[in-house]
């Protein structure tokens, strides 16, 4: 008989042969609760250039389920050459993200238990093999420390809606449905999640309203939002399920014998209507549910008509879900809901893959660094005397038009999408105003002639007085639909209006707010692998991505360039200091033929550590090498000792070191080895041809005949 040797053994045999029959043989069931190899994250996207890649997705070798989405275990096994508890730390790092209490690691031989439960006393402890715990141990376990009853239970183990198992929520989502649903179970009922845009806030939204639903102890429930575009899109997606039982409620569709209400804040209030509050023809403790999407916008200040609703119907249960917390002096949503239950960032998101990376290239125009000073008695194009005083980017579009400073942010984003053949790339243009989205889609217009002489849809404004514009909102966000391409706009697409291939953002307004940047950014952060769209770009005409600096959102942020403008503004911590303004409406002065002029260009990237860089790729790749191999011999030495040089490749590859896009940089075709030398360590660069012919001329290829020569 022949005796195993577990020492010989891969991590797959060791799972395969003790691991997963422990596991089997505690009670649980192979289908519905365990899960192997479970991708935590989908892998960082890693943009350098022209060129994206996805590094490895985070992955536990088990994660167990008591109910379906509901994980409370995870195992993280090694080959029997480590130690039973080598996993563990790796293990413990997944169950940090997932929110899970009981974590093993085993070696094959037995398992290293950690409770996180536990503070006092051995936190680990190890058990055989067939002392691995139960399910019903477990989940009696996890019930116990949270003081969950056997009600609250029957209401946390209500099912998930699901009508495609392909399709799963990813773990950040699963952790505030679970978190939410247990809070009001438990009898919490004010509640507030913090996601990030991109990240699923209205799916997330919708399976925390199903199952309370579903259990029964939510039965009228009112879904809010500011914007059609937000209810339009929950109405006819995410919450489709609730098929007839829901109703989307305004001043001439009124009707209470629905379950789920959805309602436009302007309407129910009569903001936007000839009506009166259209909320109080509900009774007061009419909904015991209220679900409160994009709650940065007004609803945080406590004499917003958002807040009157909320408490109007302040007996409710409310959960407020927003991608920008407000904190300020005169707004807060902690003050109104508490802390946030739970926050997943738009730094964890890239972090994680699920949301694009970006980088910005910044523009600098000649008038923006110096300003415009009006010569004494200057006229307009109106004939209007301008007012002799300094005018920088604050005023720009807004006190005073230089023409052809638009027609230059036209032309510079215009002349990039041409020369990198991106004309077909999804682009949202923010502007001061509405005239001057205007005034951008003519100069756009012009600027590609030969695209909208094809489709004139191409270019288009969308913006709240543009009645045309707006018809084309749902084909601009319809991912089958080619057109419009271009869009220009001041405030309507900043939030809520989900585009998901949008590839590029342009900044030429004057963004002044944490929560408006932010929600602007989460336009591009939508990932659409199977449509090309990777990751995204800033263009920014107004210095206006510097003001902003946010460590606990987005991680810290680093400037490197040298170039300072001659009138420095704020910096990234200081905020900025906006003119006060008059009642009465300034004057908007117009010049058609200022000259302007690009004066300088940085391109930034976001690094694997969340930081804006500002150098160029070679750059990046010398830094990057140098880290890794201190001195050409010792790049020589791991280029020779390899055993296969493009594990090397592959490996500079995932720290973001394209080899085609340094090509295209250094104006050379260079293989991977010559490119290291020359940009690395300043070595003669020689082509792949270059080196083919010194090989041919040492007749290497004769030993394989003519045929083989003459290629």
């Amino acid at each position: 008989m022949c005796t195993i040797n577990k020492k010989e053994l891969s991590e797959a045999d060791i799972r395969t042969k003790y691991i997963t029959p422990a596991i089997l043989n505690a009670g649980w069931n192979i289908i519905t609760q365990m899960r192997v190899e479970y991708n935590v994250t989908k892998g960082r996207i890693v943009a350098r250039g022209k060129s994206c890649k996805r590094e490895s997705p985070l992955k536990a070798d088990y994660v167990l389920f008591y109910k379906p989405n509901k994980p409370i275990a995870i195992i993280e096994a090694k080959d029997n050459k480590h130690t039973m508890s080598d996993g563990m730390q790796q293990a413990l790092q997944y169950a940090s993200m997932m929110n899970v209490p009981f974590v093993f690691s085993s070696n094959g031989d037995g398992f290293v238990f950690h409770n996180k439960y536990i503070t006092e006393g051995d936190v680990e402890t190890s058990l055989s093999l067939d002392e691995f715990p139960s399910p019903e141990t477990l989940w009696k376990m996890y019930l116990e420390k949270n003081n969950i009853g056997s009600v609250q239970e029957k209401i946390i183990n209500e099912p998930y809606y699901s009508d495609n198992p392909d399709k799963q929520p990813r773990y950040y989502q699963m952790n505030a449905i679970n978190k939410t649903v247990e809070a009001v179970s438990g009898g919490q009922d004010r509640v507030l999640l913090v996601m990030a845009t991109g990240t699923g806030k209205t799916y997330t939204a919708f399976q925390i309203i199903w199952r309370l639903w579903k259990a029964g102890i939510k039965k009228r429930i009112l879904f809010l939002a500011d914007r059609t575009a937000l209810i339009s899109q929950t109405f006819t997606n995410d919450f489709a399920p609730f098929k007839d039982k829901m109703i989307w409620v305004t001043k001439r569709n009124f009707d209470t014998a629905h379950e789920i209400y959805l309602g436009l804040y302007q309407g129910l209030t009569g903001e936007d209507e000839d009506a009166n509050s259209l909320f109080k023809q509900f009774s007061p403790v009419f909904f015991d549910l209220i679900v409160v999407d994009e709650f940065h916008r007004g609803s945080a200040k406590a004499d917003s008509q958002w807040r009157e609703v909320l408490e109007y119907f302040s007996s409710a249960t409310q959960i407020g879900l927003t991608a920008t917390p407000k904190e300020t002096n005169s707004v807060s949503n902690i003050d109104y809901f508490g802390e946030p239950i739970y926050t997943y960032s738009l730094k964890q998101g890239i972090d994680d893959g699920f949301l694009a990376p970006y980088r910005v290239i910044r523009v600098f125009f000649d008038k923006d660094i110096e300003g415009f000073v009006p010569y004494d008695g200057q006229l307009d194009d109106n004939g209007e005397v301008i007012d002799n005083r300094v005018y920088n980017t604050t005023d720009f579009d807004k006190n005073l038009v230089l023409a052809n400073r638009t027609k230059l942010v036209a032309k510079t984003v215009s002349d990039y999408l041409k020369k990198h053949n991106c004309r077909m790339d999804k682009t949202i243009f923010f502007c001061v105003d509405q005239e001057h989205a205007d005034r951008m889609r003519q100069a756009l217009v012009n600027e590609n002639a030969d695209m909208c002489a094809i489709d004139d849809r191409y270019v288009m404004r969308i913006t709240a007085n543009d009645e045309v514009g707006v018809k084309q909102l749902d084909n601009f966000r319809d991912v089958e639909k080619d057109y419009p391409v271009l869009v220009t706009t001041s405030k309507l697409l900043s939030t809520g209006v989900d585009v998901q291939t949008v590839k590029y953002i342009v900044l030429d307004s004057n963004i002044r707010s944490m929560t408006e940047f932010k929600q602007i950014i989460g336009r591009g952060t939508r990932v659409r692998e199977d449509l090309g769209k990777l990751y995204f770009t800033i263009f920014d005409f107004r210095d206006v991505t510097r003001l902003f600096h946010d460590p606990d959102f987005d991680g810290p942020i680093e400037q490197q360039d040298d170039f300072q403008p001659h009138k420095p503004g704020p910096g990234p911590d200081e905020p900025p200091k906006i003119p006060q303004q008059s009642d009465e409406k300034k004057k908007k002065y117009m010049l058609g033929d200022t000259s302007v002029s690009v004066s300088q260009k940085h391109v930034q990237y976001l690094d694997k550590n969340g930081n804006l860089i500002t150098e160029s790729l070679i750059d990046y790749t010398k830094r990057n090498v140098r880290n890794q191999y201190a001195s050409m011999n010792n790049f020589l030495q791991a280029w020779n000792d390899a055993e296969r040089k493009q594990t090397i490749i592959e490996e500079l590859e995932k720290r973001g070191i394209f080899f085609d896009d340094l090509c295209d940089e250094v104006g050379k075709d260079l293989d991977p080895f010559d490119m290291i030398l020359h940009i690395v360590f300043d070595q003669p660069p020689l082509t792949r041809k270059e080196r083919a012919e010194n090989v041919r001329k040492r007749n290497y290829f004769t030993k394989y005949g003519k045929q083989v020569v003459e290629i």
